[in-house]
Order: structure tokens, then C-alpha cells, then sequence
């Protein structure tokens, strides 16, 4: 066993499926959840931080504080389910989530992130909620999937530069495309 495989099986989740049935990167998937976990730890702490605004009598940095808390909290029961095993129901919210599209979760970090943002713009808000608004960015990334390959056939172009229409979809040849015909269009 190689070390990446003995890494990646101390990574794996409780009756998680050896096989991917996603394309999505190995690293891309541990970017995710690394950066999740430690930027929910992370506004923990700097919401907790916000919060020792009430003494100036900020009101809204404390808000902005208890609401980067909770969602931080709620990010490392997402990502992190080990890290909170003394709750029962820690497990199922984890896994309900993994079921889902990462679309979904990434949304839902990214809204999560913005309201202590707006809340208290200091630097603390900013770099615990941005922790978390850029796992949904890395989540997003990961749903829009991975680029074409160098050998796919549907990217490549003939070459004299002009695409030809996938074979038994209807198109014929007298198909006349902007390329083809210099009649068609002209610049000026």
C-alpha cells in the first residue's frame, strides 16, 4: 500500500464507498473538507472574538459573532463529524448531506458566510467567514466537474478551423456554416 492510499484511507468517512462514483479530484475533495474544517474552528474562535464587541456596545458585532459561530459550528458538523461525536445527532446530519449535489452545499456555505460579513465588516469577520464562504467555493468548483479531456473529440476542430456537426444528428453537408461560405458574412 502506498502512502496517498494509506492517507486516503485515514481520510475516508465511516461506511464511505472505496470507489469515487464522482469525477471530481481526490484533492479537490480534501481541499473541501480541510479548508471546512479549519475555517469552522476558525470562526469559532473569531466569532467568539466579535463577540467582545458588546463591551464597546456594538451591538451588531455581537450579532455578527454569534452567527459566524453557529455557522462555523455547523460547517465541522458537516465536514468534520468526528470532531463532534458527543452529539447523537452529529452523523445523520453528515450523512444526509454527503448525499447531496455539491451545488447544494456550496450554496449553502457561501449564504451562510455573508450576513456576519455585513453584520461587523472588521477583519475577523472577514477571515472567519471567508474560511467558510471559500469552501463553498471549492464545493461550487467541484460540481461544475472537470474540464474536457486533450483527446476529446467533441473539442477538437478540423484543420482548416471549422467544426463539422457530430455525425447522426440530422445535420447534412450542404450545411453551410459562417466559416465556410465567405458569402455569409463579410467584415468591414
Amino acid at each position: 500500500m502506498s502512502f496517498g492510499e494509506k492517507i486516503a484511507s485515514i481520510m475516508e468517512r465511516p461506511g464511505q464507498d472505496p470507489v469515487s462514483k464522482d469525477d471530481v479530484p481526490w484533492y479537490m475533495k480534501y481541499a473541501g473538507r480541510g479548508v471546512g474544517t479549519v475555517g469552522g474552528f476558525i470562526a469559532i474562535f473569531l466569532g467568539a472574538w466579535n463577540c467582545i464587541g458588546i463591551l464597546l456596545g456594538d451591538v451588531s458585532c455581537l450579532i455578527s459573532g454569534m452567527w459566524q459561530m453557529v455557522a462555523g459550528f455547523l460547517v465541522i458538523i458537516i465536514e468534520a463529524p468526528c470532531c463532534c461525536m458527543f452529539l447523537d445527532f452529529v452523523q445523520s446530519v453528515s450523512d444526509n448531506v454527503e448525499r447531496r449535489p455539491y451545488w447544494n452545499r456550496a450554496a449553502v456555505y457561501c449564504i451562510i458566510a455573508l450576513p456576519a460579513i455585513f453584520l461587523c465588516l472588521g477583519v475577523s469577520s472577514i477571515l472567519g467567514s471567508g474560511l467558510i464562504f471559500a469552501t463553498g467555493v471549492i464545493y461550487g468548483l467541484m460540481s461544475i466537474g472537470k474540464k474536457g479531456q486533450v483527446a476529446d473529440p467533441a473539442g477538437m476542430s478540423s484543420p482548416s478551423g471549422v467544426v463539422s456537426p457530430p455525425s447522426g444528428t440530422g445535420a447534412s453537408d450542404h450545411h453551410t456554416t459562417l466559416m465556410e461560405d465567405p458569402d455569409v458574412w463579410r467584415p468591414t
